[in-house]
């Protein structure tokens, strides 16, 4: 008998998906799970946030997400319960037992996840993945009591494997690894809303050629160009998608206005939501937290819309309706021009406090594919025939030739009216016409003075 066991339903359920075509749900915990309160609110959580802003069907949440993650690690159990079952105790190989602890996590993997969610953390202290912990963990939330039905102590597992603490590397890294669920999922269903193709990747390829081995998770060398093929579609998804320059200057307004917010709050001349005063007073509660969503949020920006404060009207009006800032590229060199750059913007009427930023692409955490150096993520392993594992840029010279390289950008962001070139004159065009002399190609650059002649 299985370690854990759910009750079965006596039917299948089963949820149509876009992106995996079916979803199913054959034990009760799950179904459970599924219709708590702490799960349905992520259907209120955006899964890209202000991504939707550059692709405009990006409006789907993490509640499918984490529905997809579900149903991918389900269909990995099937081929491990089918392929790679263990026979003895430590060759390396699936123990079934495990199989509905993965599933629950993969479903929970994400729960602890607020509106804007990076942006909010930085600004409020929070953490994600230890709110999903506590989600999990605390006897008071519906979650809680749903796995408890499995046995007393199962909530403290699932959190454990969502905390990588949990014993068994398989378990963990089937949903936290270079090559596992989430990262399979969200590729996919991220594509297929914005409407790209760059994160398209041969997935059955890939779930017919994963197995398991004694260190976690790996693939046969039939599966090498597979996994080549997810490696630069998740490159391409983050450099054409998630790293796209407008989505960019939508999180710096976000940021921005939240951080005005706090100020104006502070001063005692802030309309807020009961929920969120929680947090401006930086005295908010778990229950408190599960409170906030999209929408809360949207609401209180319109809200500020009206606000005496100018600067946080202005933001509020940028994020609700589409205003972003402008932005170029920057380098090392270049960067010793924002000075007088910011100089510039202030005297054309802009705190540069709030209506400058800088913002960088480059070594992300879940950047492409980096199995050794600086920020090394843990490696993906290609099984030889013979047993022996190596780790896949060894094999690969396209993934050797993606890995320790420099990808992406660093940008200076600033009010798109610093590049008007509007025909009617306007009393800022002096300081309008300097800023521009500095850009080129949407790069920063030096003006070259010419070399004075000797007479």
């Amino acid at each position: 008998m299985p370690r854990f066991q759910s009750k079965k339903l006596e039917k299948e359920v089963v949820l149509r998906d876009p992106v995996h075509e079916y979803i199913h749900i054959e034990d009760k915990v799950i179904l459970d799970v599924l219709k708590t309160k702490e799960f349905q609110r992520m259907r209120r959580i955006k899964q890209l946030g202000p991504i939707s802003y550059v692709f405009p069907g990006a409006t789907h949440t993490r509640f499918e997400h984490n529905l997809g993650v579900y149903e991918l690690t389900r269909r990995i159990c099937n081929i491990f319960d089918k392929k790679y079952r263990s026979q003895s105790p430590g060759d390396g190989l699936w123990n079934p037992d495990n199989r509905l602890l993965v599933e629950c996590a993969g479903l929970l993997h994400d729960v602890g996840h607020g509106p804007y969610s990076h942006t909010f953390e930085h600004l409020f202290g929070t953490n994600h993945e230890k709110l999903g912990q506590k989600i999990i963990t605390d006897p008071n939330t519906e979650i809680n009591h749903a796995l408890k039905q499995v046995a007393p102590n199962f909530p403290e597992l699932v959190a454990s494997v969502i905390a990588k603490t949990y014993p068994d590397p398989q378990v963990v890294k089937m949903i936290s690894s270079q090559a596992d669920a989430d990262r399979m999922d969200y590729l996919e269903r991220d594509a297929y809303f914005t409407g790209v193709t760059y994160g398209e990747f041969d997935l059955s390829q890939i779930l017919r050629e994963i197995r398991p081995f004694s260190g976690g998770i790996c693939f046969t060398s039939d599966g090498m160009h597979a996994v080549e093929d997810y490696i630069v579609a998740r490159y391409q998804m983050y450099q054409q998608v998630y790293f796209h320059r407008v989505g960019r200057s939508m999180e710096v307004i976000l940021r921005h206005l939240l951080k005005r917010a706090k100020l104006v709050y502070k001063e005692g001349q802030l309309e807020v939501t009961p929920s969120l005063a929680k947090f401006l007073d930086d005295n908010w509660t778990l229950d408190d937290y599960l409170k906030l969503d999209d929408g809360v949020m949207e609401s209180n920006f319109s809200m500020w819309t009206n606000s005496a404060d100018p600067i946080l009207a202005d933001l509020s009006v940028r994020y609700l309706y589409r205003k972003p800032f402008a932005s170029v590229k920057i380098n090392k060199e270049t960067q010793n021009l924002l000075p007088k750059l910011r100089n510039l913007i202030k005297q054309a009427g802009f705190d540069p406090e709030y209506y400058t930023d800088t913002n960088s692409a480059f070594d992300e955490p879940y950047d492409a594919y980096k199995p050794t150096g600086k920020n090394a993520n843990s490696q993906i392993e290609i099984m030889q025939d013979d047993g022996n594992l190596i780790e896949l840029s060894q094999l690969s010279p396209l993934i050797r030739a993606l890995n320790g390289t420099m990808q992406g950008d660093e940008r200076f962001f600033f009010p798109k009216i610093m590049l008007s070139n509007d025909d009617e004159p306007q009393i800022f065009d002096p300081l309008y016409q300097e800023f521009q002399k500095y850009v080129k190609n949407g790069e920063l650059r030096y003006i070259r003075r010419p070399k004075k002649t000797e007479k």
